[in-house]
């Protein structure tokens, strides 16, 4: 035991009235009262004063390596029972803040002193300061006294004293957790308190009785980023205090890389990266590395562990957009930091899942044709830009007389994110082969070709120049071509016909319109009954289911023929005499043009001919003719 060693100074703190204690030797006092009791002691008398005003007394700072206990004694008396004014204890470490005070007691105690202990763990190589500070009440009456200021090398037996209290280390954001553990004469009705260095109190802990000697009480301190500080320990009570040693509170800031990532190559479905970590913003060390990706038009995340310095992300989508940033993680719970800048990059296109399905016709007509597919999706296309071809072909006659055929292609683009297209200007009934062709910047995928079959139309026209015949006097022989674009199946022909034009006299001109069917196999007529000498009007057409296609038209003249007489037998002379014969001539057939003239030939019975010529003018014959004997 030693006894300590006074430094008493006055303390100011805004007021320049504060004041000193005094050094009092009752037996040397020359007006002693009998308020205080007889000795030597340091003391204040508060009616010497006025309220609030404060004075300190400062021991010299310690430097312990042992456990110790500091004793002292008290007086605070006022004969009429009112308040001298209050006695506080500070514990200053290492010349810092004097903090809050770490025990106090104000009103009057009676006439009597009392001990109290203080129990410091604050060790070597770190030092304390003791200050006794007293403040002066309203009533200012009576009389605040300290005495027998002493260094115990044992411990407190009145309070317990704490175990080292050590350093805490937390991550930004999480709860620190300082657990002061007191040994010695302990209570759970007692307050535990934790003090930072600047004097606030935390005094809501978690106590749990170790032994019927320890007990602990854990208190959480939320460490923010910029928080770190020192905090200690305190349990007070009327018979002294124990205060700890400063554990400091570390508060790590989790790291966070400074640039993004680094793109080194991709591809369809992977990006390959560079982590770029050296240079980071937070504390170290780094103990792990994560990647945390997303598609940018997604909200969904996703997170790998790495091992490396590269790494490559997996299954992602073709062409598409997505942002990389790097998680970096220090010890502790909350130690993973926020993500870094992200890395923005999109993925290549990969080539068409496969060729489009489902090609039907909707609608077909003699000349076009309305095509439908399934739908067009990202999940087919596999890339945003792509191209859809539509391609079709199907076979012409050429026209030659060999019956050969020329193959029509041709391929149109569909606009993108359409399911139909109508395919215009395409012959009727024929077969139309058609594919769908689905292409972006990384391959091609065709669809199977689907055939079919545009409907019958009204043929087309034969042509002219394929209408070929032969004509005699009374009948025209006529052949003709299908019409080169049948249009369908021909299921007939007609042939109509009309004299419009005669070399005969006889003839009315024009004639009735005739018409005649053929079937689809015959494209030929024999035209009879006809007259000679007579042109004729001819068309010709076909006919599909859909009606009757363009007529052909020509115009036939049948050859003109020598006239004849219609007699069923020779008539009788209508007279006789020895020089003539008088006999009744009839109007001979003009047979397609007119008679120019007349012969009468007679015939001797001896063989001999005579011939006899006349005008055509029948009147001149009529009504008889004489020839000579």
């Amino acid at each position: 035991m030693r006894t300590l060693t006074l430094a008493c100074a006055k303390y100011r703190q805004g007021q320049d009235d504060d004041f000193d204690w005094q050094l009092i030797r009752t037996y040397n006092w020359p007006h002693p009262t009998p308020d205080l009791l007889r000795g030597s002691f340091m003391m204040v008398n508060s009616s010497q004063h006025f309220g609030g005003q404060r004075a300190q007394l400062l021991l010299l700072p310690l430097s312990e390596n042992d456990t110790h206990c500091i004793q002292f004694s008290y007086f605070l008396y006022s004969r009429d029972g009112h308040s001298p004014g209050d006695l506080q204890v500070y514990i200053r470490v290492n010349g810092g803040p004097k903090g809050s005070a770490v025990w106090n007691i104000s009103g009057s105690q009676g006439r009597q002193w009392h001990q109290v202990e203080l129990a410091v763990s604050t060790f070597w190589p770190s030092e304390y300061q003791v200050i006794f500070e007293a403040t002066i009440s309203e009533e200012r009456q009576g009389y605040i006294a300290l005495d027998d200021i002493v260094l115990l090398n044992y411990p407190c037996y009145k309070v317990p004293h704490f175990s080292r209290l050590g350093d805490v280390e937390v991550n930004a954001g999480q709860n620190a957790s300082f657990q002061c553990v007191a040994t010695g004469k302990v209570s759970e009705i007692e307050p535990f308190l934790l003090e930072r260095r600047n004097g606030m109190l935390l005094d809501t802990p978690l106590l749990s009785r170790l032994s019927h000697k320890r007990l602990m009480a854990t208190f959480q301190v939320e460490a923010q980023r910029g928080e770190q500080d020192l905090y200690r320990c305190i349990t007070l009570s009327s018979r002294g205090a124990a205060v700890s040693n400063f554990g400091e509170l570390i508060v790590r800031v989790p790291p966070t890389p400074i640039a993004p990532p680094q793109l080194l190559r991709a591809g369809p479905t992977y990006l390959i990266i560079q982590l770029n970590t050296n240079s980071i913003v937070g504390d170290g060390p780094v103990i792990r590395r994560e990647i945390q990706y997303r598609a940018s038009q997604s909200m969904w995340t996703e997170t790998h562990g790495v091992g490396s310095l590269t790494y490559k992300v997996w299954h992602l989508e073709p062409d598409t957009e997505y942002r990389i940033s790097v998680l970096l993680t220090r010890p502790g719970d909350g130690g993973t930091g926020a993500p870094g800048p992200p890395l923005i990059s999109r993925t290549k296109c990969a080539e068409p899942m496969r060729a489009l399905r489902g090609l039907t016709a909707s609608e077909i007509q003699p000349r076009q044709l309305v095509l439908q597919w399934e739908p067009l999706g990202y999940n087919l296309t596999r890339c945003h830009t792509y191209t859809l071809s539509l391609c079709y072909r199907y076979s012409m006659p050429t026209g030659g007389s060999g019956g050969n055929n020329a193959t029509v292609r041709e391929c149109l683009s569909v606009e993108r994110n359409t399911s139909h297209f109508t395919l215009r200007d395409l012959p009727p009934f024929r077969s139309v082969h058609v594919r769908l062709a689905l292409a972006n910047p990384e391959g091609k995928k065709e669809s199977r070709e689907v055939t079919f079959q545009t409907e019958e139309d009204i043929p087309g026209g034969i042509a002219p120049e394929s209408l070929t015949f032969t004509p005699l006097d009374d009948m025209i022989f006529l052949k003709w071509e299908e019409p080169v674009e049948p249009n369908g199946l021909i299921t007939q022909y007609e042939i109509s016909y009309q004299s419009i034009e005669s070399s005969d006299p006889g003839i009315n001109v024009p004639g009735p319109r005739r018409t005649v069917s053929k079937l689809r196999n015959e494209t030929y007529h024999m035209f009879s009954g006809l007259h000679p000498g007579t042109t004729y009007l001819v068309s010709v057409r076909a006919r599909t289911t859909k009606g009757f296609g363009q007529t052909a038209l020509t115009e036939i003249t049948t050859n003109i023929s020598a006239p004849v007489f219609d007699y069923e037998d020779i008539p009788s002379p209508l007279s006789e005499s020895e020089s003539t014969i008088t006999v009744l001539l009839r109007p001979a057939l003009a047979r397609g043009a007119p008679v120019s003239a007349y012969q009468v030939v007679v015939v001797e019975e001896d063989g001999s001919r005579q011939v006899k010529e006349e005008g055509t003018g029948l009147q001149r014959l009529l009504p008889h003719t004489e020839f000579p004997q």
